[in-house]
């Protein structure tokens, strides 16, 4: 499976990776050992390497009602 196909689109590919170098650079942990110490290229590396999954959120919808006119 290539990176592309791991996430829904490239646009959420830098934003999965946006989102977890925000998360490294608060604390949290990296999932690898990486060779690089720049958050970015951390999280790069763990989404490629498959460490970090992409999950669509449930949609909820409201329901339209419609009101007679008054």
């Amino acid at each position: 499976m290539t990176i592309e196909n791991a996430f829904h689109n490239k646009y959420s590919l830098v934003k999965g990776a946006a989102r977890r170098a925000r998360q490294l650079q608060s604390g949290a942990s990296p999932l690898i050992v990486a060779k690089s110490m720049k958050a970015c290229r951390v999280a790069q590396d763990e989404i490629k390497q498959g460490h970090v999954k992409f999950v669509l959120p449930e949609r909820v919808v409201e329901p339209v009602v419609d009101l007679p006119p008054q």
